[in-house]
């Protein structure tokens, strides 16, 4: 999951988290701190998931909501169908109309908002701890009676359109991502961005958001969690009251959409208006999801690796491409953990003045070859496996990652207790077993190459550099 777009200042916060992915989110293994309570979990009749943690520290509480369902569920003609149908959520229900969900939460003196990734959809609200009952009555509200007009969904479609200009076809590296993206998959849904490509955006129809909307919005595809000052057994209280009385749906099991394996590299060339050149590179990669339990080591061993590369100015490529040989201005590698279906394990860059795109390729490649060839030395090791646990105790102040963490797990299949496992298994990882996943899955035959190739700026337009990826929040 990596986001790109916003249209409020919550994108810089989640983005943060997700391009840090490999080292900052999700690390929750640790023994829970004094302030905080453990995980207790129940399931309503409609199978409703409600799992709750309990953080003293502060008056406040964290709410979400989480949907089994992203841009991985979409098919061909409805790409960007979640993302619209989260923005169509704050258009009213006929309890509260358009925009009252919004305001009530503000009134309360809370924060709300809402994302759409590859493989889920969620919706969250930060309150003081007697306000939660607010944030479960709107929840409830919108989960099976939302007001679907077309005034609003036609509106509400050129927003995005307007957005996918500003964020995608405006800014040439998420361009090159999302060709990049398109080419390095053949059939995975992960092909297609999460905000939809513009041909199918536009002749999206109401009803087929009114039947995305009954399909997947319903208790038994949907995760409550909660975190903050208050008390499981009232928690579970409130849910059933507000929850409880809605209906399931009859959700069919998902047919397998597995990527036909790559016999050989691949490569394109985006040529766009641009400051700078730019180079994204992607090797076909399992996840957790993906391996039988006794293979599971290899997706923690990928993501020692890309601490290996990228965690910090100690780590190789900054150390050694940035400031060593200087023939980088950036680089960077990325690997998730978490996706719900296989991966890829990313490596991107900008070239330094008076180096092309192709030194900067082939520098790259001479770093995963040493990986391949020669043990990570014991200090390297050290430095991540110190990292991650450095990054874990910080990452458990914020409720709102904890809340985050545990929904996420819970709606890639994973399960929340997954977060305890984290770094226990990461100190396991010996140097020996990065070396063996580097040897198995960054070959050529599983490699995609994108280059950015920059045409003249015309004047008066300007061009910047987002962040690689593609999740969306409102």
């Amino acid at each position: 999951m990596r986001i790109k777009h916003t249209s409020r200042s919550i994108f810089q916060f989640i983005t943060t988290w997700t391009r840090y992915l490999l080292v900052v989110a999700l690390l929750l293994p640790m023994a829970a701190c004094a302030a905080a309570g453990r995980v207790q979990q129940t399931q309503l009749e409609n199978g409703l998931k409600v799992i709750v943690k309990e953080d003293h520290r502060a008056p406040v509480v964290v709410s979400q909501v989480w949907y089994k369902v992203g841009s991985s569920y979409e098919y061909g003609g409805i790409t960007g169908i979640s993302h619209l149908l989260e923005h169509m959520m704050f258009k009213g229900t006929e309890k509260h109309g358009p925009g009252e969900f919004s305001r009530i939460i503000a009134e309360n003196g809370g924060r709300e908002n809402a994302f759409t990734g590859n493989d889920y959809t969620a919706y969250f609200e930060r309150l003081e701890k007697s306000r939660l009952p607010i944030a479960f009555e709107l929840e409830a509200d919108r989960m099976r009676h939302l007001r679907l007009q077309k005034e609003e969904f036609d509106k509400e479609k050129q927003v995005v359109l307007e957005e996918r200009r500003m964020r995608t076809d405006d800014q040439p590296r998420a361009k090159t991502h999302e060709h990049f993206m398109a080419v390095a998959y053949t059939n995975s849904p992960y092909q297609n961005p999460v905000i939809g490509w513009p041909a199918d955006i536009e002749h999206l129809t109401l009803g087929d958001l009114k039947d995305w909307y009954q399909q997947w919005y319903a208790p038994n595809n949907a995760t409550l969690v909660v975190v903050g000052d208050v008390q499981p057994a009232k928690v579970f209280a409130l849910a059933k009251r507000w929850f409880g009385p809605l209906k399931p749906s009859e959700i069919a099991p998902l047919k397998p959409r597995t990527e036909v394996e790559q016999h050989g590299e691949r490569r394109l060339t985006v040529r766009l208006p641009a400051k700078l050149p730019y180079l994204i590179m992607g090797y076909k990669v399992p996840v957790l999801a993906t391996l039988p339990e006794e293979q599971r080591w290899q997706a923690y061993a990928l993501n020692v690796l890309a601490g290996i590369l990228d965690g910090g100015n100690s780590a190789r490529l900054s150390r050694r491409l940035i400031r060593g040989s200087q023939i980088a201005a950036s680089a960077g590698a990325g690997y998730d953990l978490y996706d719900r279906l296989q991966t890829l394990f990313l490596l991107d860059g900008t070239p330094s003045q008076g180096h092309t795109l192709k030194e900067l390729e082939q520098a790259l490649l001479k770093e995963v070859k040493e990986l391949q060839e020669t043990l990570v030395t014991p200090e390297e090791l050290e430095r991540v496996k110190t990292q991650v646990t450095a990054e874990a105790i910080y990452e458990r102040d914020s409720m709102f990652y904890q809340a985050m963490q545990m929904g996420l797990l819970e709606t890639v299949g994973l399960g929340w207790q997954r977060m305890d496992e984290y770094v226990d298994r990461i100190k396991q990882i010996s140097a020996e077993q990065v070396q063996q996943v580097a040897r198995k899955y960054l070959i050529a035959d599983h490699l995609t190459v994108g280059h950015l190739e920059p045409l003249p700026i015309e004047p008066g337009k300007a061009s910047s550099a987002p962040v690689m990826g593609g999740g969306h929040v409102r």
